[in-house]
């Protein structure tokens, strides 16, 4: 019987490490050729699989595909769209299976976040509910660091790493024109029901910095945090707020809310940061700036965690292995050991328990007025953005990969979404 050839995509919001992740995936198939044929990447991720627009990665150098360790974003480009039900739209998944069948691949490794586990899991029944065996792996990916079972996701890392720098530095600034100029910087970060991201930066507390942090855990509390950014301003001088994009107010309205909706159906967020900055300018009289990291949190691979991007690779490294030893419906995670070393170990979980579970942040991670974070937070938070691990740089610049991703010939009639 012929040798099973593998499919990788990568899902939803890309990160600075998501291809390492990939350069996992595909440096360990390529080390298992006797086991895995050639890896073909769905170009935007699901919707490669559907229309067959396939690209064939051993038309990579080893080079190239090695040089995806360090460059960010996603290669082979991602998608937001989400499978439904077998039930509601059998037609996807059979043309998923004719796909399959045309280009001989036993093997599917989604990397992704919540959403795509659930394409995953829907996938990896293929074989029991349709007659055609295929083995699904789910490789983590999520900077909101909310999947559960695992410690962390790649992804979370850097943008953990990227905010506490960016906080540190702007918190500076601030501090040093507070006395004539600007007294409040607000910045916003992503997170739309999990405050991990927001959490980070509380982590320059140690270097004297007075940092207000608004987590979506905590239901907005307008008087107590006006109360709270005005005392801080009265004892440093100055005040950082770190607001997470999904803080809410007690009926559940987004503070950044904008009414319009992403293609999961999820509440299209952005703006938090300005209304934050003008109620306090409106209720205390301050100055303010304020910034929303978006693209950049999750964009910045130049100051990426070592951390983060060993365990993008070695999850993908793992992904592998788990489908060479017969494994379906599983998702590799970063299993801890201890805090301080820094001790972890790479296990697997199963996909049915990862599937639509969010994990939020554990209330004794934040601090009882709800404002900033605890000790224990602070030591799960910490050995996740340590270490450097830049890219190559030339003329000054990061030199990061493109691709060249030849298109594999198509073999089925076109497919419609």
């Amino acid at each position: 019987m012929a040798i099973k050839n593998a499919f990788y995509a990568q899902s939803g919001g890309v990160t600075a490490v998501i291809n390492a992740s990939a350069c996992g995936v595909i440096e360990t198939a390529r080390k298992n050729k006797d086991k895995i044929g050639k890896v073909y990447a769905g170009r935007n991720g699901i919707i490669g699989a559907l229309t067959e627009d396939l690209i064939d990665t051993s038309k990579e150098s080893d080079a190239d595909i090695a040089a995806l360790r360090h460059t960010p974003s996603g290669a082979f480009g991602s998608c937001r769209f989400k499978l439904k039900s077998l039930e509601a739209n059998k037609r996807e998944y059979e043309r998923l299976i004719e796909v399959f069948k045309a280009h001989n691949i036993g093997y599917f490794f989604y990397n992704g976040g919540g959403d795509s586990a659930d394409t995953c899991f829907k996938v990896s029944q293929l074989s029991e509910a349709m007659g055609y065996p295929i083995q699904a792996i789910h490789v983590p990916k999520t900077v909101d660091n909310d999947l559960p079972i695992t410690d962390c996701c790649p992804g979370f890392g850097s943008v953990a790493k990227y905010i506490a720098v960016s906080t540190l530095e702007a918190s500076f600034d601030v501090r040093s024109m507070a006395k004539t100029s600007t007294k409040v910087f607000v910045i916003e970060v992503m997170g739309r029901h999990a405050g991990w991201i927001a959490a980070a930066g509380g982590l320059i507390e140690d270097q004297g910095i007075p940092v207000v942090i608004l987590f979506p855990e905590v239901e907005f509390d307008q008087a107590k945090f006006l109360a709270k950014v005005d005392e801080m301003v009265k004892k440093h001088g100055f005040c950082t707020v770190v607001v997470s994009e999904g803080c809410h107010y007690p009926d559940g309205k987004f503070l950044a809310e904008q009414g319009s909706r992403d293609a999961f159906g999820h509440a299209q967020l952005g703006g938090a940061a300005p209304v934050v900055a003008n109620m306090i300018k409106d209720a205390l009289g301050h100055k303010f700036h304020w910034a929303v990291a978006d693209y950049l949190q999750r964009a910045a691979r130049h100051v990426a965690s070592k951390t983060d991007v060993e365990q993008a690779y070695q999850l993908g490294e793992a992904a592998v292995d788990l489908a060479i030893k017969g494994k379906n419906s599983v998702m590799p995670t970063v299993d801890r050991i201890s805090d301080s070393p820094y001790k972890y170990q790479i296990g697997s979980a199963d996909l049915k328990d990862v599937a639509n579970v969010e994990k939020f942040m554990p209330k004794d991670f934040i601090t009882d007025d709800g404002f900033g974070i605890t000790e224990k937070c602070k030591r799960y938070l910490t050995p996740l953005i340590q270490g450097e691990d830049y890219p190559p740089y030339k003329d000054g610049l990061p030199e990061y990969v493109t691709l060249k991703n030849v298109a594999v010939p198509k073999k089925l009639s076109e497919f419609k979404i």
